[in-house]
């Protein structure tokens, strides 16, 4: 907590959607002084989800139409307010993430600290200023397709995780295919730096994952390590369905490439773009209304034959 704080948090909880949830926890440019967090109440339902805002001082009028501001569906609802005491608010906020389990992998918070599976690994990814806790149907479904991939086999060298978040799918890559070359981006320098602290974090050494800022793909030393042999991109659809061909362009001839952040009523869309840029699909991993994708690059490098369309590229938090 800061100096300024008494010991004392608060709150802030609303109802909101399925939509809403994903814009808050996908976006970047929030300028919000409190912990945001998003629980589904209802499995799959699309409007039964709920919004906990964790701040360190009691909320003024202010705080509290800037909350509300963000769940639009919530405005005939006023803002449950609850005094937690001298507790900590960060701990409070991780509380009802139990960790999950998918293949050799554990993701777990501080608050709930577990041990690693025996031949497996566990991973401290704590709820934050960036997305991708292993908490999401899309991130644990990612993990589950890598887990995947090296039970049958597949090995790699050269490997990226466009939109990193937390880095946890960057991680994974490192203890699967731990001689390869892992780079992880993030369009948001906050994520970035998550990812470096959650890599101190849990042991990995500050050299086995390669960190750029960037947007997309677009970044000369992202051009220069490629072509990668395994390509993952766990953000949003519309994004996806944008940097399709530049994300082909960096993929070698055969590379996997894993695609999450989509929901199934998009997936024709997403794989679709793909297929145009030579792609084709193998597989499908339906995770209630999210699906994670994994397809096969062309034969032959992609070589786009346009200049890259930004169009659905600044919707990072948005839905097609």
């Amino acid at each position: 907590m800061s100096a300024e704080s008494n010991g004392t948090s608060w709150r802030i909880t609303l109802p909101c959607t399925r939509a809403e949830a994903e814009a808050i926890d996908s976006a970047s440019d929030l300028a919000i002084d409190a912990v945001l967090m998003t629980t589904e109440e209802v499995e799959d339902d699309v409007e039964r989800w709920r919004l906990d805002a964790y701040v360190e001082h009691e909320p003024d009028a202010a705080m509290l139409a800037t909350i509300h501001a963000l769940v639009p569906s919530a405005s005939g609802h006023d803002p449950v307010v609850t005094q937690l005491g001298d507790e900590d608010w960060i701990a409070m906020s991780q509380a009802g993430l139990e960790p999950i389990r998918e293949g050799r992998f554990v993701v777990h918070t501080s608050a709930h600290p577990v041990a690693a599976p025996a031949g497996g690994r566990a991973f401290l990814i704590d709820a934050g200023q960036a997305f991708g806790t292993g908490h999401h149907g899309t991130t644990s479904g990612c993990l589950a397709m890598l887990d995947g991939l090296a039970v049958a086999g597949k090995t790699f060298t050269r490997a990226i995780d466009v939109g990193t978040g937390t880095g946890l799918l960057a991680f994974a890559a490192v203890e699967l295919w731990p001689d390869a070359l892992v780079v992880a981006t993030d369009i948001d320098p906050v994520a970035v730096n998550v990812t470096r602290e959650n890599a101190a974090l849990n042991g990995i050494a500050a050299d086995a994952v390669t960190l750029f800022v960037a947007d997309g793909a677009r970044h000369p030393d992202i051009d220069a390590a490629a072509p990668y042999d395994l390509v993952i991109a766990n953000i949003l659809a519309g994004p996806l369905v944008s940097m399709a061909p530049e994300l082909a362009a960096i993929a070698a001839p055969h590379a996997t490439i894993v695609l999450a952040g989509l929901l199934e009523t998009q997936r024709d869309t997403v794989v679709a773009a793909y297929v145009a840029c030579g792609c084709t699909l193998d597989a499908i991993d339906r995770r209630g209304d999210w699906t994670v994708l994994r397809l096969t690059a062309g034969a032959y490098r992609y070589v786009p034959t346009a200049p890259f369309d930004p169009k659905g590229r600044d919707g990072w938090a948005l839905d097609l």
